[in-house]
């Protein structure tokens, strides 16, 4: 069995941290700061450009109603990261990815420019320079009050804050779309799992949610024959803690809606093969409750950014789907800020990671990698988020999420949609779309 043990230092990961710590202020979003709270300037070397609003016109090749082209197409590959010379980087490469690094050697990190090209809708800017005024944690740090819309902390003062901007970043105000996920074994063979999903967001909407949950989700299985049919709605809560989201399930065999409260916390994930838990969807998601959280600092790292070549429609499923890991020649990384935070399962409490650690991209708070770590202090899984900026609603979001399970050495990756009509940012729905009597019509369609 492999192993990778973590390098810890008063409880906490021995990081060296390179960036100051400065003094910000509400004031400062929009001037020194970006409206979503990233420092506006470049780095000292360069090598970080400054943010002048990411990309805010599309590419004169891409159509409306069409999957996204590279915006970046002659960009070439400054240099590759491998297991042989990630001596030269270690200081700006995440724990997980150091681990992946040395447990695969076909794995690797090609390196290009930086392109900060997250941009977000008007609306959301000034949302999220209102929030920093107006937005508090409730209950220990289990829910937000008084923000809506836009991230709530723009300028976080603790782990738990960085956490709540990447569960509440936009995506969107209703969208669908059909995606693949694949479990595959070790020598690299897969089955498809085919997946319509529609998500109606509440907390992002003009006026923002109108109670405590913060969006509707509903999932069906459309493919293979033999989970076809499995039906997922969500309804979930911003405050967990003071009210659990509820989840409900419909199962084609026995063609009954139930309740499913164990549809939370490391559950396992939908169709994943034990490969993930439920709070590993969109690398973390749900309660905050379970953790002690801690807010390290913000470091220049390597991270997964402008991921076009995973997205592109020219891309085959099965040019992506390798053994031990997706394959790298598609995927780019490029260096980054980020925010990384510390996640420490509290006394009392049960999950199957004790230890967590968070990279979160300080233009867009997407967590673009994650480290897993189990009770013994050993590395066991590697999340990576592969994002894009989406053209026909600006957002920056993730084209793939994959899970690597070190120990095991299988992985599980959610996103695949190269081969599918382009997500809907214009989805229509109403409410009475997400109630449980929509699973059972759905059923006997």
């Amino acid at each position: 069995m492999f192993r990778m043990k973590s390098v810890l230092l008063g409880g906490a990961i021995a990081l060296a941290f390179s960036l100051p710590v400065l003094a910000q202020s509400a004031a400062d979003l929009g001037k020194t700061l970006t409206p979503m709270g990233a420092i506006k300037a470049g780095n000292a070397d360069g090598t970080i450009p400054e943010w002048t609003g990411g990309i805010t016109k599309p590419p004169a090749n891409w159509q409306p109603g069409t999957i996204e082209v590279d915006p970046f197409p002659e960009d070439k590959v400054k240099f590759t990261i491998t297991a042989a010379n990630m001596a030269q980087y270690e200081d700006k490469l995440p724990e997980g990815l150091k681990a992946l690094l040395k447990r695969y050697p076909s794995y690797k990190m090609n390196v290009y420019p930086t392109r900060r090209s997250a941009s977000y809708p008007d609306r959301i800017y000034k949302e999220t320079i209102a929030n920093a005024t107006r937005a508090k944690l409730a209950d220990g740090g289990n829910g937000v009050e008084g923000a809506k819309e836009g991230v709530p902390f723009p300028i976080p003062k603790e782990g738990v804050e960085a956490v709540w901007n990447h569960l509440l970043r936009y995506r969107g105000e209703a969208t669908e779309r059909n995606v693949g996920q694949v479990n595959p074994q070790t020598d690299g063979s897969y089955t498809l799992i085919m997946l319509h999903e529609q998500v109606k967001y509440l907390y992002q909407a003009p006026g923002g949610a109108p109670a405590n949950t913060s969006l509707y989700f509903l999932q069906e299985v459309t493919s293979p024959a033999r989970l076809a049919g499995e039906i997922l709605l969500v309804h979930e809560t911003i405050n967990q803690v003071k009210e659990p989201r509820s989840a409900w399930t419909y199962n084609p065999g026995q063609r009954r809606v139930r309740r499913a409260p164990n549809v939370a916390y490391d559950n396992p994930g939908t169709a994943s093969d034990g490969l993930r838990t439920t709070d590993n969807f969109d690398v973390y998601s749900g309660a905050p409750d379970r953790y002690d959280w801690k807010l390290i600092g913000k470091k220049e790292m390597y991270v997964p950014y402008n991921s076009y070549k995973l997205h592109s429609k020219d891309t085959k499923y099965d040019d992506i789907v390798k053994p031990g890991h997706i394959n790298q020649d598609l995927a780019r990384y490029e260096l980054h800020r980020v925010w990384v935070v510390e996640a420490t399962l509290k006394q009392g409490t049960s999950h199957i990671y004790a230890k967590r650690r968070f990279y979160i991209d300080e233009d867009s708070w997407q967590i673009l990698v994650a480290d897993h770590l189990d009770a013994r202090g050993e590395m066991w899984r590697v999340a990576e988020s592969h994002p894009v900026n989406y053209y026909s609603m600006p957002t920056f979001w993730s084209t793939l999420d994959a899970l690597y399970d070190l120990q095991s050495g299988r992985y599980t990756a959610i996103g695949l949609d190269n081969q599918e009509a382009p997500y809907k940012f214009d989805a229509k729905f109403t409410d009475a779309d997400f109630s449980p009597d929509s699973l059972r019509r759905a059923g006997v369609r």
